[in-house]
């Protein structure tokens, strides 16, 4: 395996981030490459590893905060690392201590993160459908602000998600989103009959800016086509395979 080579967004500036790929772990098998996901069959002494190493790629000695994620709007504020095994149940995670680094995990959902440089804030968000819709952004961005940020100094960026063209859905599904903002029509492209493809990163980064945030910038990455740099949900699925891996997107400050 490669070494670990954090994708950065260059709306996030110097603030210590990265989201990670499958790159540079120690699982093997279906989940090869640098896997932290708990919840995986995976070896839980490569998983923690890997955990290490994602933290040393990207804010070296800083204490790792993730979450135990439900597909909610729940946030967290957090001033320490959690151990994994007391993680709260949320989806997303703000902070404004130095040396602490939040982490949310993904395999084809949206991961979120955000930064006011100038307050010295920042959030994590896992933003799967359910989240979009109900609002885990605007509950992120609402928690960063009672830590001191400003939503026009607000710089987020969404990381490597499932695309459009993977990501086909039914009419139903449609439907829930038009029920709640009939202007979402724009998120979703014509398919086969009874089905359509979403646009979910386009449509969590108009959710931001509807929030009021200023500068959100789109890796464009989809983790179901690019097999050789990511783990995805939706592939494995596809394929019938026993189990899938989890990639980690991280953001903290620097003591």
């Amino acid at each position: 395996m490669s070494a670990i080579d954090p994708l950065r967004a260059s709306a996030l500036g110097d603030i210590p981030h990265g989201f990670l790929g499958r790159q540079g772990g120690v699982s093997t098998g279906a989940v090869a490459g640098l896997n932290v996901g708990i919840g995986s069959r995976d070896d839980p002494a490569a998983v923690a590893e890997n955990r290490r190493r994602a933290v040393a790629a990207v804010l070296p000695g800083a204490a790792l905060a993730s979450v135990y994620q439900i597909h909610s709007a729940d946030v967290v504020t957090v001033a320490g690392g959690i151990a994994d095994d007391r993680r709260p149940r949320a989806d997303a995670l703000v902070t404004a201590t130095p040396g602490v680094l939040l982490g949310i995990l993904t395999a084809d959902c949206v991961p979120v993160l955000l930064a006011d440089a100038v307050a010295g804030v920042v959030g994590a968000a896992h933003v799967g459908w359910r989240g979009a819709i109900g609002g885990v952004t605007d509950a992120t961005i609402a928690a960063m602000v009672a830590l001191g940020a400003s939503r026009n100094r607000i710089a987020a960026a969404t990381g490597p998600c499932i695309g459009r063209t993977s990501y086909e859905v039914g009419d139903e599904f449609v439907a829930r989103f038009a029920e709640a903002d009939p202007e979402t029509d724009r998120f979703f492209g014509a398919g086969r009959p009874g089905h359509a493809w979403f646009d979910i990163e386009a449509y969590v980064a108009a959710r931001l800016a509807a929030a009021g945030i200023g500068r959100v910038e789109m890796m464009g990455l989809d983790t179901c086509r690019d097999e050789a740099r990511f783990y995805s949900f939706r592939r494995a699925t596809l394929r019938g395979e026993p189990d899938y891996g989890r990639q980690i997107s991280l953001i903290g400050l620097s003591r």
